[in-house]
């Protein structure tokens, strides 16, 4: 007969066992997505997700936008290097990371100037991200109330993109070396995907003009707008940094506050650089748009891409409870008028002579930088012809393409990331790569975990029953 001790030595085994086997399972890990309802979006774009082992009672969730050339993986080793990651795990919110396989040169770059991605519902790249979020939210039982979004150069671009077209979906967003909203479409076609105009610095709009173009993308719409949080160097050489000026103006007007900032704060460190932080607060008092000035910055790297310290706070990341923190104290009351007149949570102010209705719509089919200007900037209703931005404009010649390969040597670059995934590179200054990840390659979405203790136990016993002495 089998002894006791022999018997509870197995089980010790086996109980030890278990404990390890479990506790590998259930490390977190980026995962691909195969099913997640895409309808009526670009094929070329796939998502990938990451949950952590504990989750908040309602977890928010974050955005995160790759770079140009870049992946999910690639950008999710600039999380983990930024300890975002450490975060998400430290306060329960769960990651989705989009990954667009958009080849028009420059390759893997957000679509971020079609009509289509410009449009609340209207097919484009931003609609898919809108359908991850959805996704997300019945699968897990995350918070439809705290969505964020982030990401650099190009998911900067993407992600200030979000915060004009789906303001319904949005609670806030930050953004690393990006342009304002509906600025990349100007330059932009189909045949290139790199907005030549706008990434140069060359579109100068007032904050009407800037604030109508992007409420423009979601005609009617009169709800919460998202806080806004933005980061550029000064010296950055891929994304003119007149791009930065140019979005204040924009979410000023759109968030209806003054063009003053109420706070500055200067000597502040970004990565390897001072910086200056303008800050800006609501009727309420709460901080709903930010802006830092990296000096002498470049186009990411060295100012600590999605530097955590800032950034998880300002989208109340690190806070557990089940409401935003600005609505917490500030209520969800309605957007800010345009022109600045209602203030954040009053009436939609209608603004004056808004540029979204000139001739020709918000990508309008007049003339490109002639008749009305760079961008129809012949009257407050695009009356030049251009309309908003005119399909017409100047087309990028190749466009000026980032890499976000492993070493970050496209033509012209900057960076020198380690390890990130390789893109294919573009004609003009690189993109940094970033520095790579660990990820599982497992079944899609498969975060879920069966338990093994049971198999565990029985091998064990069965090891000692072929142990047992004959009884012959």
């Amino acid at each position: 007969m089998i002894s006791r001790t022999v018997v509870a030595r197995a089980l010790f085994i086996a109980s030890a066992l278990s404990l390890l086997v479990n506790r590998s399972a259930a490390a977190a890990s980026l995962q691909p997505v195969s099913n997640w309802g895409a309808s009526g979006v670009p094929s070329y774009i796939s998502m990938y997700i990451y949950v952590p082992d504990k989750l908040a009672a309602t977890p928010p969730i974050l955005v995160v936008a790759h770079y140009c050339g870049g992946s999910a993986s690639g950008v999710f080793g600039q999380l983990q290097g930024a300890g975002v990651v450490a975060d998400a795990d430290k306060y329960g919110f769960i990651m989705v990371l989009p990954q667009t396989a958009n080849t028009v040169s420059p390759a893997m770059c957000w679509d971020v100037g079609s009509k289509a991605s410009l449009t609340h519902n209207g097919g484009g790249d931003t609609q898919a991200v809108a359908e991850m979020v959805q996704y997300t939210i019945t699968k897990y039982g995350a918070d439809a109330n705290r969505v964020y979004a982030t990401g650099d150069s190009s998911g900067a671009m993407m992600t200030q993109a979000l915060m004009a077209v789906y303001p319904d979906v949005f609670q806030g967003g930050a953004s690393f070396a990006g342009v304002p909203a509906g600025c990349w479409s100007d330059g932009w076609s189909t045949t290139s995907n790199w907005g030549s105009v706008c990434a140069s610095g060359n579109d100068i709009m007032t904050a009407q003009a800037w604030g109508d173009l992007a409420s423009g993308m979601y005609p009617g719409y009169t709800g919460h707008r998202p806080r806004v949080q933005l980061f550029h160097g000064d010296a950055d050489p891929t994304i003119n940094f007149k791009n930065f000026g140019e979005a204040i103006k924009q979410w000023t007007n759109v968030l209806g506050l003054s063009t003053t900032p109420t706070t500055t704060t200067m000597g502040l460190t970004l990565g390897t650089h001072q910086a200056t932080r303008q800050q800006w607060k609501d009727a309420c008092g709460y901080v709903v748009f930010e802006a830092f000035e990296s000096i002498g910055g470049d186009h990411g790297p060295s100012d600590a891409i999605f530097n955590a310290t800032y950034m998880v706070p300002f989208l109340g990341l690190d806070n557990t409870s089940a409401v935003d923190p600005e609505i917490a104290q500030c209520g969800n009351g309605g957007a800010g008028g345009n022109g600045g007149a209602a203030g954040r949570g009053g009436m939609a102010g209608a603004g004056a002579g808004g540029r979204s209705s000139g001739s020709g719509g918000q990508l309008g089919s007049g003339g490109g930088p002639g008749t009305g200007g760079t961008i129809g900037t012949g009257g407050s209703s695009g009356s030049g012809g251009g309309g908003a931005i005119g399909s017409g404009g100047a087309t990028g010649s190749g466009g000026s393409g980032e890499t976000g390969g492993s070493s970050g040597t496209g033509t012209g670059g900057t960076g020198t990331g380690s390890g990130g995934a390789t893109g294919s590179a573009g004609t003009g200054p690189g993109d940094t790569g970033s520095s790579g990840c660990s990820c599982d390659s497992g079944a899609a979405d498969s975060h879920t975990r069966g338990p093994r203790a049971a198999w565990v136990l029985w091998l064990a016993l069965a090891a000692v029953w072929r142990r047992r002495p004959s009884r012959g």
